[in-house]
C-alpha cells in the first residue's frame, strides 16, 4: 500500500473547529510538522478537506 507524507504548511488558526480537528486528526500539531499515513480513502478525504493547509507527497515503497 502506498504511503502519503502530509506536511502542514499553513496555520489552522482562524479556521473552523472542524478544520482544526481534521488537521489534529492527521497528526499535525504545528507548522512544518509531518505525518505519514497509508493511502486510504478516509485519509485522502481528510486531506482534501484541509488541502489549503497541507502539502502532500507520495512516498516510494522500498
Amino acid at each position: 500500500m502506498a504511503k502519503l507524507k502530509v506536511t502542514q504548511v499553513r496555520s489552522a488558526l482562524g479556521r473552523g473547529a472542524k478544520q482544526i480537528g481534521t488537521v489534529r486528526a492527521l497528526g499535525l500539531k504545528r507548522l512544518g510538522d509531518s505525518a505519514i499515513h497509508d493511502d486510504k480513502p478516509e485519509i485522502v478525504g481528510m486531506i482534501n478537506a484541509v488541502a489549503h493547509l497541507v502539502e502532500v507527497e507520495e512516498m516510494k515503497e522500498s
